[in-house]
């Protein structure tokens, strides 16, 4: 969904790939974080383009969790002490122009921005 919403917003083939890399990263932060692994939880997402934009919203009813609490990684300290996983946050941070979190008693929302260059 996101790479052909991409596509059709005249996204280049590298942002096209950072998108879906952001969007699986997510994807990924919500089963593991807010559902705690259970695959089956429902998960909300659209893709839509605004402009020169593309928005990607996920919503889920699982546990709060904001991504903005979550410190940049140490990507100098040595692989052999460095935790497996611990990413999604930074790479989400570094592949889009805006990530935003929103906690309510309807759930939780993350919004992503890319500007189209």
């Amino acid at each position: 969904m996101v790479a052909a919403v991409a596509r059709e917003g005249g996204f280049s083939e590298k942002d096209i790939y950072s998108l879906q890399l952001a969007a699986d990263e997510a994807a990924s932060n919500i089963i593991e974080h807010a559902y705690e692994g259970d695959s089956d939880a429902s998960l909300f997402m659209t893709c839509d383009m605004k402009d020169d934009e593309i928005i990607i919203t996920m919503r889920d009813t699982g546990k709060p969790f904001d991504p903005s609490r979550v410190r940049e990684p140490d990507l100098k300290a040595d692989l052999s002490k460095r935790q497996i996983g611990g990413l999604g946050v930074y790479l989400m941070r570094k592949l889009m122009d805006d990530v935003r979190y929103e906690s309510t008693r309807a759930g939780n929302l993350l919004t992503m921005t890319k500007r189209r260059e």
